[in-house]
């Protein structure tokens, strides 16, 4: 069954950069921008990371927690945040995913004729109730930082 805008969204509690939990049960009252991508500091996720960052100040006016999640681990995370001056949270969704699982962001991935398991590139924004109100499973990395504010009337 497919999420759709209005659905609860999947609660979790994930580590962070640092180790420390992060839950989005803990973060109701605010509305949040999770994105899941594939791997730390590869050229279309440093894309993606670097839109949020560069809308950074967009997103905080408005107090939107913005949560980039992977199956990396708090090592890489933070050599990514440090190397692109990233202001926002990185959590890690470790094997076997079930964190972007319940996003239906992890499943089965075509790369050069071969098939893998793999953290799809998705968007969601949760509502203060912890409703969806956005997702995008069809993702620009370069500009989704763009599109989430546009689709939200805040660019």
């Amino acid at each position: 069954m497919a999420l759709q805008i209005g659905d609860a969204a999947p609660d979790f509690n994930l580590p962070d950069q640092n180790g420390d939990g992060v839950s989005l049960a803990a973060l109701r009252g605010q509305r949040v921008v999770i994105y899941f991508y594939p791997k730390d500091d590869t050229p279309g996720c440093t894309k993606e990371a670097c839109n949020f960052r560069d809308r950074w100040s967009a997103f905080e006016a408005q107090g939107i927690k913005v949560l980039g999640i992977s199956k990396d681990g708090a090592g890489s995370h933070s050599k990514f945040i440090d190397k692109y001056e990233l202001p926002f949270t990185l959590l890690t969704d470790a094997e076997p995913c079930p964190v972007a699982t319940a996003f239906e962001s992890y499943g089965l991935k075509k790369f050069m004729g071969k098939e893998y398991m793999g953290m799809m590139r998705h968007t969601f924004v949760v509502d203060a109730e912890g409703k969806l109100e956005l997702l995008y499973t069809k993702v620009k990395a370069e500009t989704m930082a763009d599109q989430v504010l546009t689709d939200l009337g805040l660019a």
